[in-house]
């Protein structure tokens, strides 16, 4: 994709948003609580989404890493 043409695809991509929505017939003040508002709910999303992840990846890796045992952890278990 040509550098220049960049701002145009994102106008464009903006312009395609406002069709489907139909926040182009908004006025001014209904855009941006309109858009506020998507973008608060585009964020909580994604922390969301990374919170969630990160705490399943993490402990995936603790039952995948842990789950056989080492012999040591096994050797103090069986001495307690």
């Amino acid at each position: 994709m040509d550098v220049r043409s960049t701002p145009s695809y994102l106008y464009w991509l903006f312009c395609q948003f406002e069709l489907i929505t139909c926040s182009y017939l908004m006025e001014p003040w209904e855009k941006v609580l309109f858009y506020s508002c998507n973008l608060g709910l585009a964020l909580l999303l994604l922390y969301g989404a990374y919170a969630c992840v990160a705490s399943h990846a993490s402990t995936a890796l603790r039952l995948l890493c842990g789950f056989p045992g080492t012999p040591r952890d096994n050797a103090l278990a069986g001495v307690k």
